[in-house]
């Protein structure tokens, strides 16, 4: 396992994290502690979650990810860098969700109680809240932070503008200052090279990506004849499956997949590994977060954080992906 500096903080970071987000509906209990223990045991110290996990459940599992991971941590959490997210909807009032100094200050503690731990290592807000003011979201964070309930903060699902905004009052109210943004990227999703990696190359901010295999899309075993029976692109996976499909079951992501696939085939390498590696590839990305349903579909993600792309392998991916840089329209 390789390891980096999470930004300009002095943590270090193993250079993939363990996101959780099937963690107790796609994937039980058991089997999500043997996907922990795999992961761990290969040198994986950084595990990302959110209140809001699983992903595609009801409000009746939300926060069941939390409490499978809290029982795992048990006499180790220190050996653990522990992030996790507010502002998805957890509950029934109004103010179960969003970034307001309220739900802020609930969501931690909420987070903190289902981890059994006094504390997480990095807490981020999950999306861009609109309705909120930012500062009273950055106010909120800096309590958080200053009480010793969070280390840092970091953001996800982000514009660049708007983490630029966020970065600047910060600055200039003396708030806690976001560390790390976690974007989508991967070979079929690039458009975060335009603008948000050059900004957080420029603000000294880590990056840990999620979906580097686009739902599973990467590893290559698909087919846009039919899908699967179950997986990230069904109804077993609730409203989730919608939301992948929407993302990337299209004609034109499978041609793509295709072209991969011949360019892949010289390596021997299973695509699973070469499309994670790629994403590691780029000198801003921090950490690759990379999940699993079943403990053996770790193995080619694992196998990426020592794997180098040689230059003409990059070039080729790079190349047969650039459309991805511009948005859904092809340039």
């Amino acid at each position: 396992m390789q390891y980096r500096k999470f930004g300009n903080t002095g943590l270090t970071v193993s250079r993939l994290c363990l996101g959780t987000m099937t963690f107790g509906l796609q994937t039980e209990e058991d089997v999500s502690r043997g996907i922990l223990d795999k992961a761990t045991d290969a040198g994986v110290n950084f595990i990302d979650t959110a209140d809001v996990y699983p992903l595609g459940g009801t409000e009746g599992v939300v926060g069941r990810t939390e409490e499978i991971i809290g029982r795992w941590l048990k006499g180790k959490r220190d050996r653990f860098i522990v992030a996790t997210k507010a502002v998805g909807k957890v509950g029934p009032s109004p103010w179960d969700q969003g970034a307001s100094r309220k739900h802020l200050l609930d969501a931690i503690d909420a987070s903190l109680r289902r981890l059994g731990t006094d504390y997480v290592d990095l807490y981020q807000l999950h999306s861009d809240d609109r309705d909120t003011p930012l500062d009273e979201t950055l106010e909120a964070l800096d309590v958080i932070v200053r009480s010793g309930k969070a280390r840092y903060v970091g953001v996800s699902n982000y514009l660049a503008y708007r983490l630029a905004r966020m970065l600047g009052r910060a600055d200039v109210l003396r708030t806690a200052r976001f560390v790390s943004v976690q974007p989508r990227y991967n070979l079929l999703f690039r458009q975060i090279e335009r603008e948000l990696l050059p900004l957080a190359d420029e603000e000294g901010l880590a990056v840990m990506p999620y979906n580097p295999l686009a739902g599973g899309l990467l590893t290559g075993k698909h087919r846009h004849v039919a899908k699967p029976a179950d997986g990230r692109f069904t109804e077993t996976v609730g409203n989730a499956g919608a939301m992948y499909s929407e993302r990337y079951w299209h004609e034109r992501e499978f041609k793509t997949i295709d072209t991969l696939r011949e360019i892949n085939a010289k390596t021997g390498e299973p695509m699973t590994k070469t499309a994670i590696a790629w994403v590691l590839a780029n000198p801003v990305i921090t950490s690759a977060i990379i999940g699993a349903s079943r403990v053996d579909q770790l193995n080619d993600s694992l196998a990426a954080a020592d794997y180098t792309l040689d230059s003409e392998l990059k070039t080729q991916l790079d190349e047969a992906t650039v459309e991805y840089r511009w948005g859904d329209a092809p340039r």
